[in-house]
């Protein structure tokens, strides 16, 4: 299932599925860590400058949020989710978060919004043709490109950039 919205996230930022892994699998991270070992990951994804400040939360069950730290930087962190391949804690702005409530909603994401995700410990990665995969399926075209920033909703702004399917995650 193709929203325009939602292949424009996949062409045009292929890394930010690593963040529909994070949300989609059926389990949440917090089934499975304590909450200090949930803070602990969310702490990876992001510049040390960035992540002593920001928000951590969780993901329960039903894509629920659950306050984890208060932050005061506008950055909201979220743990590695165990139940996916790879590690996968992100880290993004206030529009990020936005954007990805709406993925998790199943809702069309904020319109002339642009929002900046960090995935420094690396991106599970998921289907850069099918945004609510969990996991590696034969044809769902999985990506996996490493420690990576992500820019959301900025499809207008992203014309000339990579839409294939399966694009290199080498190149810009």
């Amino acid at each position: 299932m193709r929203t325009a919205d939602a292949s424009v996230c996949l062409t045009v930022c292929v890394a930010v599925m690593s963040l529909m892994s994070t949300a989609a699998a059926q389990h949440a991270p917090s089934a499975q860590m304590t909450d200090e070992q949930m803070i602990a990951s969310a702490l990876q994804a992001a510049p040390a400058s960035v992540a002593k400040e920001a928000a951590i939360v969780a993901i329960e069950a039903g894509g629920k949020t659950r306050e984890l730290r208060k932050g005061t930087n506008g950055f909201t962190c979220i743990p590695d989710n165990p139940e996916s391949p790879g590690p996968d804690p992100m880290c993004g702005d206030k529009n990020a978060m936005e954007w990805a409530q709406a993925w998790i909603d199943h809702k069309q994401p904020p319109a002339n919004k642009v929002g900046f995700m960090y995935m420094l410990a690396g991106g599970t990665d998921a289907s850069n043709t099918d945004p609510y995969a969990a996991r590696p399926q034969p044809g769902n075209n999985w990506v996996e490109t490493g420690a990576h920033v992500m820019i959301v909703g900025a499809a207008k702004q992203m014309e000339g950039y990579p839409r294939e399917a399966k694009p290199d995650t080498a190149q810009p």
